[in-house]
């Protein structure tokens, strides 16, 4: 891809056209601050991390989900979200160069499917909207909760009292603050899915604001079904060309899927990004 096409897609990033989707591999040069080591953020580094360093049977090594699943039967489904807690609530990583960049421009609306903090920390300054999806829970019909940031504090509001005019982030795999939600376990991803196609996981704002936009995937994987069935939800009604992927490496299955539906994907990774943006 030219130069000049990039930039195309960088204007319509700063005109809030294009939005930023944001996978694991935007926190790739994210580190813990004591040890040094990269912030577990892809399904292989996250089973891992659940399961002390050892590998899991290979079946279960396929994706995080199935491998959460197992931990989920064995261990209760407390035990995930205490994990994920200590994972990205209580351990401190240094800043992704991803997060720099996004805290020069600040998008009106971002799409983050990692479960760390790191965006919420970028728009820690201003007001914001915040959206976390939420799955198995009987006290609503609704798969998500909605906070207001009023530049101190998080304060959960219904969806009719959303000031149109902030910043929308949307965490659908879940975060640990406010308030620890997650989708994480094989259980979790089939409800909140379900809600998704059923249209009861998108707040009704949201599903006006999305129409005609154009996405830009920054280290979004697209060879597992969970990534790509939650995906395919959140960016309904997405112009005709949906927009870019940043893949230097795509499978077969991913060339095929983007074609399929209307996804480019640019021989790009993230860190040709920065250099290009992070001048």
């Amino acid at each position: 891809m030219s130069s000049t096409d990039f930039s195309e897609i960088l204007d319509g990033l700063y005109e809030n056209k294009v939005v930023p989707y944001l996978g694991p591999g935007a926190l790739f040069d994210a580190t813990n601050k004591l040890t040094g080591a990269p912030m577990p953020a892809d399904s292989h580094s996250l089973i891992l991390a659940m399961n002390n360093g050892n590998p899991m049977a290979p079946k279960l090594m396929y994706e995080f989900p199935r491998a959460a699943m197992n931990q989920e039967l064995k261990r209760g489904r407390n035990f995930l979200g205490q994990f994920l807690t200590k994972l990205y609530g209580e351990t401190e990583y240094t800043r992704a160069s991803v997060h720099d960049w996004l805290a020069e421009w600040r998008p009106a609306y971002v799409v983050d499917i990692n479960r760390d903090t790191q965006l919420q920390d970028t728009y820690s300054d201003e007001e914001h909207t915040l959206i976390v999806g939420v799955a198995r829970i009987t006290a609503s019909q609704f798969r998500f909760k909605i906070y207001h940031f009023d530049g101190t504090d998080y304060f959960e509001i219904p969806q009719e009292q959303v000031d149109h005019r902030l910043p929308i982030l949307f965490k659908p795999l879940g975060t640990p603050k406010p308030e620890a939600n997650y989708i994480a376990s094989d259980a979790d991803y089939v409800d909140y899915i379900t809600e998704l196609m059923g249209g009861f996981a998108i707040p009704d704002f949201l599903k006006e604001y999305r129409k005609g936009k154009q996405y830009l995937f920054i280290g979004v994987p697209l060879n597992r079904d969970s990534e790509r069935m939650v995906m395919s939800d959140i960016v309904y009604g997405a112009a005709e060309k949906k927009g870019w992927v940043l893949n230097k490496n795509p499978t077969d299955k991913e060339i095929r899927y983007c074609k399929k539906i209307g996804l480019e994907i640019l021989d790009v990774d993230v860190e040709e990004l920065l250099a290009t943006v992070l001048v």
